[in-house]
């Protein structure tokens, strides 16, 4: 089929055969280029999800402890300690 978009050639090594043997058992219509294209999206969504878990759990992280310090450093604590420094 004629296209301008990038083409990809991939070998079936052992381990891909596996994989694609176990996603034509979920999706049995689907050829094994469908499959390859089928565990490629599959897989790039289960990144996005383990990303936006890590990213939820550092933002929690973050309000947690937002604020802990405050009123641990009086207000001209950084001033004063800016005048220890050499000139």
């Amino acid at each position: 089929m004629p296209t301008t978009r990038p083409r990809h050639f991939v070998t079936e090594t052992n381990d891909l055969a596996v994989a694609l043997d176990a996603a034509a058992r979920r999706w049995p219509e689907l050829s094994r280029p469908q499959l390859l294209v089928r565990l490629a999206l599959e897989g790039d969504h289960a990144a996005q999800q383990v990303h936006e878990e890590r990213r939820q759990r550092r933002l929690t992280a973050v309000r947690r402890h937002s604020g802990i310090l405050t009123g641990a450093y009086g207000p001209d604590y950084l001033h004063k300690l800016r005048e220890e420094w050499p000139a």
